[in-house]
């Protein structure tokens, strides 16, 4: 949800939509400067969470933030920048950041994961006494990025100085780009079977639900509304109904066309979401 006029009102429009979680960014996402939060704005969002009544609420990093990266000037500027933002989840009393491993910018996957694996050892003392946690994002698999296959995530998690301070966040677009076909049962069930195997179910924090406008396998991560785009409908209705990831908060990253895209969505999920007894 949006922050425009201010954190708070991310949660007000949440509301409005009928989200029971929501996602947000804690500061602008396409800029590295941001005024320090005040105790003002602390105490409205903590107020919005009262009456909006949405208290399952994380944070999605700024998309500039480059932790892969093997340039020391770009990456020591994105672990300050991502340190300051898991700061701004702790005062807010977020349970979680997710963020793009990111792009090793053809220095090599192995090289991609290391850098990485600093970046979050030198943030796990930084944010030492934090409850905050970090969620790596699976990745679409276009270009140097790092995570469009589980392993690789899973090579991050078992690196980890802290690995009880992380855990993954699954896009449903992004595993379909990547070549997982979750399309059927068979292929859902066996792409989760990965995701138990390798990281486990217990590290998945969140989901992102989207369907996807390019081919499987296309590496190419573009959003589109649930069940109109190439995946189809269902793999929501398996991940809805899959009591591994009951729990889970999962959140909408589908276009926004008008101001009533969001509703429905959700509409369209909670249709495929079976009566538990």
């Amino acid at each position: 949800m949006s922050i425009a006029g201010g954190l708070h009102l991310a949660l007000e429009r949440g509301k409005t939509a009928g989200c029971s979680v929501v996602q947000l960014f804690v500061k602008n996402q396409l800029q590295w400067a941001a005024r320090p939060l005040t105790d003002e704005d602390v105490r409205r969002f903590e107020k919005a969470r009262r009456t909006t009544g949405i208290t399952e609420v994380f944070a999605h990093a700024t998309y500039l933030i480059n932790l892969a990266t093997p340039v020391e000037a770009e990456w020591r500027r994105a672990v300050d920048a991502f340190a300051d933002e898991l700061g701004r989840a702790e005062a807010l009393g977020l349970g979680f950041v997710v963020i793009h491993p990111g792009s090793h910018k053809g220095s090599g996957l192995p090289a991609g994961i290391s850098r990485i694996v600093a970046a979050l050892d030198e943030l796990a003392g930084r944010i030492r006494g934090y409850r905050v946690r970090i969620a790596l994002e699976n990745t679409a698999g276009a270009g140097h990025t790092v995570g469009a296959r589980i392993e690789e995530l899973q090579a991050i998690l078992q690196r980890g100085a802290a690995p009880d301070r992380l855990g993954i966040c699954l896009d449903t677009c992004h595993l379909f780009a990547a070549g997982y076909d979750i399309r059927t049962r068979e292929g859902y069930e066996a792409t989760m079977e990965a995701v138990q195997r390798t990281v486990g179910a217990r590290s998945v924090l969140a989901f992102h639900l989207n369907d996807a406008k390019a081919p499987l396998g296309s590496g190419l991560d573009r959003h589109e509304h649930i069940g109109k785009g190439r995946i189809g409908l269902g793999a929501f209705r398996c991940l809805l109904n899959d009591r591994r990831f009951a729990g889970v908060p999962k959140v909408l990253e589908t276009p926004k066309d008008d101001a009533a895209a969001d509703a429905r969505n959700l509409r369209t999920l909670r249709r495929l979401r079976k009566k538990r007894r």
